[in-house]
């Protein structure tokens, strides 16, 4: 059976029984995931960036070697390649610890939270916006695909 274009899909509609401060709270917190995921991606990110870093350097040192600079050479290898980015850790081992300790910790929280007030629905407050801003009926402006 086709789906009417002009309403929100099921999964985008609110429960009975939950009140709008629920609705924003629940949203509140999903944006702070959303947050929490974009900076999990700048530390992916840096993890790239310096391992990209350290074989360039890598790189470098074999050019300092073959330009006659050995001792310049031997100094940055045993000083600053494989070197920990943090006591202990290199890159790979930052972001490990922060999806361990942190980000699976608060996927967990916010999906549970959806779950126990939401009936396991996401971006309600999101989808509950979109309904009062679009103009219904105009093409462009369908609540589905």
């Amino acid at each position: 059976m086709a789906h009417d274009r002009q309403s929100p899909s099921p999964e985008h509609r609110r429960p009975d029984g939950i009140d709008d401060a629920t609705v924003a709270a629940v949203g509140k917190v999903s944006e702070a995931l959303e947050t929490i995921e974009r900076a999990r991606g700048h530390l992916y990110s840096f993890h790239q960036l310096m391992g990209h870093a350290d074989l360039q350097l890598g790189e470098a040192v074999d050019e300092l070697r073959d330009a006659g600079h050995s001792e310049q050479a031997d100094i940055l290898r045993n000083d600053m390649i494989g070197r920990n980015a943090i006591d202990g850790r290199w890159s790979f081992q930052i972001v490990e610890e922060f999806d361990d300790l942190y980000w699976s910790e608060f996927r967990a929280h916010e999906k549970r939270l959806r779950d126990d007030l939401q009936d396991g629905r996401r971006h309600l407050f999101e989808a509950e916006m979109k309904e009062s801003r679009r103009t219904h009926g105009k093409p462009g402006h369908e609540a589905i695909p």
